[in-house]
């Protein structure tokens, strides 16, 4: 039997990347999707891609009431996933994003969708969820980022680092009102996604790029979307019902400190 049979998701962020490997995982182990995101000619592309088991819906994580219309129309809500977010970076407009040069405007934007994002996401799934006879599933997704500095990145990071804590919240509150409701974070970092073509870019010099950032990673490589939606998938079903208020990284072992090779 699929894992995620008769079950709802709602992903948001869906229109590419780690949202749109999760989509296709999800429907995959059975379950029906709902693909978000405010860019629709990408998002709707997907959903009709993938076939009759997803839908596209424009959803403005920062907008409190696009949330609560869309959990209006949606008649029992079973998965959440909390994936939209930016790094705050434009390549055609550089700005600084460090502690001390970074300006006001920019860390309110990128917390606006990573955090602000995620936390509307959990207030109206909770919502949505306890009225319904099926367990729930909020899985948000953090960074690596949120778990170390990054001096380059203060913004993202920070956003990232209260998801991270803010799942933990979500979880006990659902625990302590008796709800059949959890929530999870994952950390993922370098999984090659769109947000990393500034970096890599799409010339001759692709590949070298790509395995020169690889280089700080104890695996060696990148990590894939498909490789996240697969740990989604767990957190998302029955098998993880004794699951909730946990973190879990996928990094290919950067957190766990340096693989040094011996001579």
């Amino acid at each position: 039997m699929p894992r995620l049979e008769k079950k709802t998701a709602l992903i948001t962020g869906a229109a590419q990347g780690i949202g749109l490997a999760i989509a296709k995982r999800f429907i995959e182990e059975g379950a029906r999707v709902i693909l978000t995101d405010i860019n629709d000619a990408k998002g709707a592309a997907a959903a009709e891609a993938i076939g009759e088991a997803a839908s596209y819906r424009r959803l403005d994580v920062r907008e409190e009431s696009d949330w609560i219309d869309m959990l209006q129309s949606v008649e029992q809500l079973d998965i959440l996933v909390n994936n939209a977010g930016i790094t705050g970076f434009d390549p055609d407009h550089p700005r600084p994003h460090d502690p001390e040069h970074a300006a006001l405007e920019d860390w309110l934007n990128v917390h606006e969708t990573n955090l602000v994002g995620t936390f509307l996401g959990c207030k109206h799934a909770i919502r949505s969820m306890r009225s319904g006879d099926r367990p729930g599933s909020i899985i948000n997704i953090g960074s690596r980022s949120g778990v170390v500095g990054i001096p380059r990145a203060a913004a993202y990071a920070s956003s990232k680092g209260a998801i991270r804590n803010h799942t933990k919240s979500v979880a006990l509150y659902c625990a302590e009102e008796g709800l059949r409701i959890r929530c999870n974070c994952i950390q993922p970092a370098a999984i090659l996604t769109p947000m990393w073509d500034p970096m890599i870019g799409s010339g001759p010099d692709r590949e070298n790029n790509i395995a020169k950032l690889a280089a700080d990673c104890p695996i060696q490589r990148f990590g894939t979307p498909e490789e996240v939606a697969h740990l989604t998938v767990y957190l998302a079903s029955n098998e993880s019902a004794y699951t909730t208020g946990a973190e879990f990284t996928l990094d290919g072992g950067m957190l766990a400190g340096t693989a040094q090779t011996r001579s």
